[in-house]
């Protein structure tokens, strides 16, 4: 399998050094834009690095657009992102399974509102009741994707970008306490 790498290296928008966000996996790195032959075919790939996970990737050059791939957020949709977050929480009253998935989707979109949505609705305060293993767990993957993709477009360390998040959640309508005053009516009433 001969590779070969290029070093004028810009394709469909995306040139070498940049952070892009791929759906699946969050914010990587595009290190280099190479030619493979796979098949007897040529193919023009962008080899993006996952730094934190560890992971390396080949995306073809003229399929990354068509499966998500884009450029980091804008610094007024980071804005906006941050607003959602602020936002009471959203939860349907469906099977949590359902939910869970629909919030998986969420996360794997790599829509940067989708996941901030995700964050806002699965955020627990202090007074709160404890997460169940799998709301934690989807939790934490939504903040680090949004986290990450904050870091990246304000040129901030993943601590600090989690720290605005949460700064972010704060702002948001008392959790908590008006929920269980309500419950507290209802069971003297009952």
């Amino acid at each position: 399998m001969a590779t070969q790498q290029k070093k004028s290296a810009q394709r469909q928008g995306f040139k070498t050094g940049e952070f892009i966000v791929y759906p699946a996996h969050g914010v990587g790195q595009i290190v280099a834009i190479e030619d493979q032959e796979v098949a007897g075919h040529k193919l023009e790939l962008f080899v993006i690095d996952f730094q934190k996970d560890k992971m390396r990737l080949k995306v073809p050059v003229g399929k990354a657009t068509a499966i998500g791939m884009r450029k980091l957020s804008e610094t007024d949709y980071v804005d906006r992102a941050l607003k959602v977050v602020q936002g009471r929480a959203r939860v349907k009253r469906t099977m949590w399974s359902r939910r869970a998935q629909e919030y998986d989707a969420k996360i794997n979109s790599g829509d940067l509102i989708s996941i901030s949505e995700v964050v806002r609705d699965l955020y627990r305060a202090d007074n709160q009741p404890e997460q169940s293993y799998s709301e934690r767990q989807l939790y934490e993957a939504a903040l680090d994707r949004m986290a990450r993709e904050i870091a990246a477009v304000n040129r901030m360390s993943e601590t600090e970008a989690v720290r605005l998040i949460e700064t972010n959640l704060a702002k948001g309508p008392r959790r908590g306490t008006k929920a269980e005053n309500d419950d507290a009516e209802k069971e003297e009433a009952a």
